[in-house]
């Protein structure tokens, strides 16, 4: 037992404590024999191995540095809940609480977070490690630490540090988690002390998988290789704003927004975009011109036309470029994600509905972000309580927290609640350098690198040194982490557009998260908020990453803000497509100020919608936010629900808002569905498939065979009519397709063909199938003749020559996918054997040997819901139908009675396999129901199962 520790003296367990005792012992001791049978891991494990991490939750334990005892009460499910006299000993705390449930979680990101998983897992993460030092997130976190942050939040952030490095005194690393001990075997590896910096630096990875459209911008520039202009522009439609309305509604624009319509003069920082002026690809002056990156503008409200000279227009297109993007993309994809995809089909929900619509009278607030699907989740529950509140102990609040991070994320507490959404917001851009010398140029001149060195300890080999380079302002090289991508700079082609081609272009990115912020400020500042000023003075310190943010307060006020260091543009340069680095007539102007940023408060309609679609018309305000919003699927169907209910003239309950959340109806099914119907099939199997449609409600529940069938042709569909077109770098790795040369501009010749294959993975190759599809076939639907819609033969499939041959051809290989996937026998099929999720171990569950990903991963689970359904269960139709991304949490909040708020996580309280809080929740999270979450002393108390003192 590790110092200042005393044996536990609880009170007895009950019946169903012992019950879940027996399981465990059971579990673990299966697992033991399994290892000693199967592995030279077993011969080294035994029981107390597995059990040594798990947390004491009952008894008293003394810490060093508390000034007053502390109580840790835990419900049946393991959640916390922490009572302290005083503000530090609360964080001091939740430190050494998150780190007996977590610390494995913990130092792994940490390690991620400062570019150091070399140092746990070998050289095999050198890679991740050499970009992850080029951005130098722990460095600006560093910086945050010494130069902007409050003494106050240094203050908490040391005593949350104590209470990690209280936890890990004295134990060694096999007796922290299982993980350790695997690790053992490998290397001599030990975890090293918490500081404050390392709760700092997961601001900064949760901020990179939240960036915006870094990845859009990537694609389409990718896309010129094989596609024109006018193609790429129907392949990222307009917003439509008449039907999916943005979140700040008519009549509800700040003052900003009402001088904007008024004609009044809003410049402040920067420049904004005028109404009317749309960004287009360029398309050059070569002799391809469909080939040219462009980063010019046209004017008017069709922003298809003719754009700026490209940066490589010429009969060889601007492959340099694209393959340097490439590059890039694969080494954004080989990152290990913190809480997104790597960036791609992240999404949220979360609402607010006023009392004047509600059983109780108050307000009801719900939110469910959408992240990776991680075990454990990345979300930790816990509740942090003053006894007394007062200005030196302010917190009596609840929520869901980041294991390694003080405070809580998104929650409520004595007075307000408030969740939180991706704005999706364009604060990333990337620069084209021109490389020169040992510089790069700038308006005509060279200008040396700011350069630095980074050593990288590798467990079980060398060290290794890199040299990151920077511009005068700060933006990194990204393309120095490939060689690959140096030595395609140095062959890119260029016109007179662009400086000549010299020693090559490199890539340079900007990023508002890589300038120390004050983000940590803002999450102590929301917890003990009392009103919605106070919260917006807290939310103006949430500089990144840009969210929107849903409130409403016991008062029954509710309200909505966009937060964040949101940057403004020149030269109309609306960041849509990588910028020349050479002029500076690109560069950031400056960020718009928190006055001027939309928000909402007590709206006539009476509920605040918030799903990842526009915050804002553009035709109403006068800075550009971004080009590639969510496109507003879920917005729309929450916002009917809503409504669907005040129309009828009811009142919405807790578990309204609950239904609301598991809605699995497909949009995009609502659209086609009816002309699927209409196709004329002779084949009698498949015909009997396309029977599953009609009299279906077109909603996707795990035991649906209809939602089987037509997310196999809504793939199908999407893989004929476009996915075959796009440019290998965006096709699935291992898809091969005979194509026309790129940059072909003769007639059409079978014998010039060449075979290329696809390079993403499959959670990140495209057409994905998320709503921003949905409206690519929405605007095309009622063209059957579209180009779009013609596709080969291929095998003994006929080709197409129009939609519905399309579709049929469509239906046709549905069939005989699920055939094979399901069987032939349609009555055995359903949407869950397809959309199942698994649960992995984001480290050793998913490159450990085979015998550790058993013990480490979950599942499957069979799933409803879908991609852009409210019940968001992403998959990726390019890849495949398993779940890529999940509402990584739920909670509805009661502002009327908070004791009768809800919620649920992913997984379980417990980062330890084969912990009874493992995965605990998951069943019921699976199932769409919610955890009665207890507030108030009395609430807690009765919920409470152990009791744990921390004690001077």
């Amino acid at each position: 037992m590790p110092p200042n520790t005393t044996a536990s003296t609880g009170d007895k367990a009950g019946k169903s404590g012992r019950k879940k005792g027996r399981k465990a012992r059971l579990v673990v001791l299966v697992l033991v024999m399994a290892l000693i049978g199967g592995t030279a891991y077993g011969a080294y494990w035994s029981v107390s191995t597995v059990r040594a991490s798990f947390p004491q939750t009952k008894g008293t334990i003394t810490l060093q540095g508390l000034s007053g005892p502390v109580d840790v009460r835990r419900d049946g499910y393991g959640i916390p809940q922490v009572y302290a006299s005083g503000a530090e000993d609360l964080f001091m705390a939740q430190g050494f609480v998150q780190a007996q449930d977590r610390f494995y979680e913990m130092d792994v990101r940490r390690h991620m977070t400062s570019g150091r998983l070399s140092e746990m897992f070998g050289k095999g993460q050198l890679k991740n490690d050499e970009f992850l030092r080029t951005l130098g997130w722990d460095r600006v976190a560093r910086q945050e630490y010494d130069k902007t942050l409050s003494a106050s939040t240094k203050k908490y952030l040391q005593a949350y540090t104590e209470g990690v490095n209280a936890y890990l005194k004295g134990r060694a690393a096999k007796d922290i988690s299982l993980e350790y001990a695997a690790l053992g075997f490998a290397n001599d590896y030990e975890p090293g002390q918490w500081t404050p910096v390392d709760s700092l630096a997961w601001l900064k990875a949760m901020a990179w998988d939240l960036r915006g459209n870094m990845q859009d911008e990537i694609d389409r520039a990718l896309m010129t290789s094989r596609l024109g202009p006018k193609q790429i522009k129907d392949l990222y439609p307009d917003y439509p704003y008449s039907r999916n309305k943005p979140i700040v509604g008519e009549g509800q624009y700040n003052e900003l927004t009402q001088a904007f319509e008024a004609g009044g003069d809003t410049t402040g920082t920067g420049s904004g975009t005028p109404t009317g002026t749309g960004t287009g690809i360029g398309t050059g002056t070569g002799t391809d011109a469909s080939t040219g990156l462009g980063t010019g503008t046209t004017t008017g409200t069709d922003s298809t036309g003719t754009g700026g000279a490209g940066t490589a227009t010429d009969a060889n297109g601007s492959s340099g470029v694209q393959s340097q993007l490439m590059g890039l993309h694969d080494v954004l994809d080989g990152l290990p994600t913190a809480v997104g995809v790597n960036g791609n089909g992240i999404g949220s929900n979360s609402w607010v509905v006023a009392g004047q619509y509600t059983i109780t009278g108050k307000p009801l607030l719900a939110n469910d972000p959408h992240l990776s699907a991680s075990l454990p989740s990345v979300w930790y529950q816990m509740g942090l309580h003053c006894r007394e509140l007062s200005k030196a102990c302010p917190y009596d609040v609840t929520g869901y927290t980041f294991a390694g991070m003080p405070g809580v994320i998104i929650g409520h507490n004595q007075d307000i609640a408030w969740g939180m959404t991706n704005s999706g917001v364009d604060v990333t851009d990337l620069y084209l350098e021109k490389l020169s010398g040992n510089g790069y140029l700038r308006d005509s001149k060279t200008v040396p690198f700011k350069t630095r060195q980074e050593t990288i300890k590798v467990a079980g080999g060398a060290s290794k040194t890199i040299v990151v380079r920077e511009t005068d302002d700060g933006m990194p090289l990204l393309s120095d982490r490939s060689s690959e991508l140096m030595t395609v700079g140095k062959k890119a082609t260029v016109t007179t557009a662009a400086p000549d081609r010299g020693d090559g272009y490199a890539i340079a990115l900007k990023w508002t998260a890589l300038e120390p912020g004050t983000s940590m400020d803002a999450v102590f500042a929301m917890n003990s908020a009392k009103d919605w000023n106070s919260f917006r003075s807290a939310a103006e310190l949430f500089d990144v990453p840009s969210q929107n943010l849903v409130y409403a307060d016991t008062k029954g006020n509710i309200g909505y803000t966009l937060p964040g260091r949101i940057p403004t543009r020149a030269k109309n340069d609306d960041g849509s497509v990588p910028a020349p680095g050479w002029d500076s007539g690109y560069d950031w102007t400056g960020y718009i100020k928190p006055q001027e940023l939309p928000y909402e408060y007590n709206p006539k309609r009476g509920y605040i919608v918030t799903a990842n679609q526009a915050v804002v018309d553009p035709a109403r305000y006068p800075y550009t936010l971004t080009t590639d919003w969510g496109y507003g699927t879920r917005s729309r169907r929450i916002t009917d629900l809503i409504q669907k209910k005040i129309d009828g003239g009811g009142k919405i309950s807790t578990d309204d808002m609950r239904q609301m959340q598991m809605d699995n109806s497909s949009a995009i099914a609502n659209l086609l569905v009816p002309k699927l119907l209409n196709i004329d099939i002779g084949d009698k199997d498949v015909r009997q498939a396309q029977k599953l449609l009609e009299g279906w409600d077109r909603t996707q529940d795990a035991d649906s065979a209809a939602a089987a069938y037509f997310n196999a042709v809504w793939r199908n569909v999407l893989k004929l009519a476009f996915g075959n077109k796009l440019p290998k770098e965006l096709r699935v790795k291992g898809q091969c397709l005979w194509v026309e040369p790129a940059g072909n501009t003769g007639p059409a010749d079978e014998n010039q063909k060449v075979r290329e294959c696809g390079q993403r993975d499959a959670d990140q190759a495209q057409p994905d199938g998320g709503d921003r599809w949905f409206e690519v076939v929405r605007a095309l639907v009622d063209k059957p003749d579209s180009d779009w819609w013609k596709t080969p033969a291929s095998g003994t499939r006929p080709k197409a020559d129009n939609r519905d041959e399309l579709f049929k051809r469509a239906m046709i290989d549905a069939r005989w996918e699920l055939t094979a996937k399901l069987g032939k026998d349609i009555d055995t099929w359903s949407w869950g054997r397809l959309h199942r999720l698994f649960l992995k171990n984001q480290t050793l569950g998913t490159e450990g040997p085979g015998v550790l990903q058993y013990v480490l991963n979950r599942g499957p689970w069979k799933l409803s819901g879908g991609e852009a359904a409210v019940n968001a269960s992403g998959w990726n139709a390019a890849g495949g139908y398993g779940v890529v991304w999940v509402p990584s949490m739920r909670m509805v909040v009661n502002l009327g009675d908070l004791d009768k708020s809800k919620w649920i996580n992913l997984t379980g309280a417990s980062g330890h396999a084969f912990s009874a809080h493992y995965t605990d929740q998951t069943g019921k999270w699976a199932k769409g129901e919610l955890l009665s979450w207890s507030f108030s002393p009395d609430a807690v108390g009765k919920s409470t199962k152990d009791t744990l003192v921390l004690k001077p």
